[in-house]
């Protein structure tokens, strides 16, 4: 698998890809979060991060599925993958993708493991209405840079 980032896994093939199909049948997760950055590009050269949260702040999780394999070292590795779908009408103004956002009511039956079918019609779009987007610092995009300042525009 080397080369092949699998930070984000497609709803629209997340049941036939090699390489997601089973953690998508049999290992789905839960991943917290509070917001998500997407970047807007200006020109060739320049992008503008945008932080996207709820309305009233509250906590959420997006989509998830995990895996674990064997290394050649003989160590386990285990890693997740957060499900994306294409954008609400807010994030679309930003990017064309986001992160699929459950809602709580909806956690229970995303980690179900007994069911049948998985529960592909959770795999959409987050409500617009209820989320807010707003540009923050151009600095967010390195992870050495961290703390409440990457929130404002800089």
């Amino acid at each position: 698998m080397k080369g092949i980032s699998t930070i984000n896994a497609k709803a629209e093939t997340i049941e036939t890809s090699p390489t997601f199909r089973r953690p998508f049948k049999m290992r789905r997760c839960l991943v917290p979060a509070d917001g998500f950055y997407e970047w807007f590009r200006i020109d060739e050269k320049t992008k503008q991060p945008y932080a996207f949260r709820m309305k009233d702040d509250a906590p959420f999780a997006f989509a998830g599925v995990w895996d674990a394999w064997k290394a050649p070292d003989g160590s386990w590795l285990q890693s997740y993958s957060i499900i994306t779908a294409f954008a609400n009408e807010l994030t679309a103004r930003v990017h064309s993708r986001m992160p699929v956002i459950l809602h709580p009511k909806d956690y229970d039956r995303w980690l179900e493991r007994e069911s049948e079918r998985a529960p592909v019609d959770l795999l959409r779009p987050f409500e617009a209405e209820a989320m807010i987007a707003a540009p923050c610092n151009p600095k967010v995009g390195n992870s050495k840079n961290n703390g409440p300042e990457m929130l404002t525009s800089g």
